[in-house]
């Protein structure tokens, strides 16, 4: 929906024509769903250029490479992850019956919703939007897409792409501001999956439940990290920071907070530093460094820097070069000593601040993440199976990662998904064509079976087989 904003009569006309096109032909075949993530694909890789210099403008600043890497290669793994495997998703499943069910024959017949929406942030706004379209495409829905007014240009220029390689009864973009976007989660259809922050979260889970729409949750949190005991520290301090400073910080899965073994802080910080020096050497002229989406979204950063600063804490800079609101470059801090109650502490920073929480023991770091709401990510830094396995099995978050970070997601294989306050459903590879599929249960009776035997009237050959049937 081009130029003007679309009205809710527009909205509803869109869904319903989507909805008539679903009925005249509810289960594509696979050659038909093949074409169709081929033909996105193309227009993704096709256009990458373009797309990338649109949000390199809508961030200030975002290097092309960043960008092919985080987003186009990303995408275009999934789509050949699903070219690979999605005749075989598409199957029916046979099942097992138990003994008095036999000779019945039993299944599950994957079909497709019908129409899905997507809601599109602005930290990831192409991957963001083809990762979810390419399971919906796969599962053989029909898609309506709301971008984000933060990345007006790259929007604008996604919804003329998929204009032309779509039909408007296919996939359709729809752009607009904040109430698009509340009208939009308003609608009926047959699942939306919404990327975003807890707040918002909430808000899209109250409009979804007037009309029973099943929602997948992509949302965030402070997703911990934790240099272990049995640490390699410099390779867990650089991994790290390569990690949180993807996109400047502005990453849903990015490490939140790092817990280090108290008395470790100062050299967390002396090696943090060295290696923002070999990443992004002359921060303020670095092109492979980020900026930060808004003035808004930066002094918001700053905001949460200065308030716990003055409740005591202590930035510490990793760059020579100072943060400039002018440019929204804000530089690497890590921050030690900042007290619970602070903002810092409390909400998910989205952005290139780093606290840094010493622990005594290994107890004690488990005790500390499970005292907050569970993350979307967690992270350990640590080569010992046993403290592996136990951060496992004693910790709940989406998705974990060792000895790494982030790359968790980029495994097309594994469910991407939160947990509690980070989220609810997954998506991705097979879990994705999952999500957007009615998994239906089929029963098929035998023409010769037993189903008279447990008939009313009931008398002494229904009592002396229900007597046996609940013995075994």
């Amino acid at each position: 929906m081009k130029n003007d904003l679309p009205d809710l009569a527009a909205l509803d006309a869109l869904l319903r024509e989507q909805r008539e096109a679903y009925l005249r032909a509810p289960y594509p075949s696979w050659e038909q769903r093949a074409r169709h993530l081929k033909a996105l694909r193309a227009m993704l890789l096709d256009n990458r250029d373009a797309l990338a210099e649109a949000m390199s403008a809508d961030f200030g600043n975002r290097a092309k490479q960043e960008v092919l890497l985080a987003e186009f290669l990303l995408a275009k793994s999934e789509i050949d992850e699903a070219l690979k495997h999605g005749k075989q998703w598409m199957k029916p499943q046979r099942r097992s019956t138990n003994r008095w069910l036999r000779p019945a024959r039993v299944k599950v017949v994957p079909q497709p919703l019908g129409v899905v929406g997507i809601v599109v942030p602005w930290n990831y706004p192409v991957l963001l939007a083809a990762g979810p379209l390419i399971c919906a495409l796969a599962a053989g829905n029909r898609a309506m897409i709301k971008m984000s007014e933060f990345t007006p240009r790259t929007s604008a220029l996604f919804e003329t792409l998929v204009t032309k390689t779509f039909a408007r009864d296919h996939v359709a973009v729809v752009n607009g501001d904040a109430n698009i976007g509340a009208a939009f989660t308003g609608m009926p259809f047959d699942h939306l999956l919404f990327t975003g922050s807890t707040r918002v979260g909430h808000e899209v889970m109250r409009a979804a439940a007037a009309n029973l729409t099943p929602v997948t949750l992509e949302l965030g949190g402070k997703s911990p990290a934790i240099i272990g005991p049995h640490a390699r520290f410099d390779y867990a301090v650089d991994s790290l920071l390569l990690g949180k400073t993807l996109n400047a910080g502005q990453t849903c899965v990015a490490p939140d907070y790092v817990l280090v073994p108290r008395g470790r802080e100062d050299a967390f910080v002396a090696r943090a530093r060295a290696r923002i020096a070999k990443l992004y050497p002359d921060l303020a002229r670095n092109r492979d460094y980020t900026t930060i989406i808004s003035e808004r979204h930066y002094a918001r950063l700053q905001r949460l820097a200065d308030e716990a600063q003055a409740a005591g804490a202590q930035l510490h800079a990793l760059a020579d070069t100072p943060s400039d609101a002018a440019s929204r470059r804000f530089a690497p801090t890590a921050i030690t000593g900042a007290p619970d109650h602070v903002a810092l502490m409390q909400e998910e920073i989205f952005g290139p601040l780093l606290p840094v929480v010493p622990y005594d023991t290994l107890d004690d770091a488990i005790r500390y993440i499970n005292a907050r709401p569970r993350p979307l990510a967690l992270y350990l830094y640590d080569d010992d199976a046993a403290t592996v396995e136990r951060v496992t099995r004693e910790t709940i978050a989406g998705g974990m990662a060792v000895n790494e970070t982030l790359m968790h997601l980029a495994c097309e294989s594994l469910p991407f998904g939160g947990v509690g306050a980070s989220g609810m459903g997954a998506y991705h590879g097979y879990d994705g064509f999952v999500t957007f599929s009615k998994m239906k249960p089929v029963f098929t009776q035998a023409r010769l079976n037993t189903r008279n035997l447990v008939a009313p009237p009931y008398g002494k050959v229904f009592d002396r087989l229900i007597r046996t049937m609940l013995r075994f």
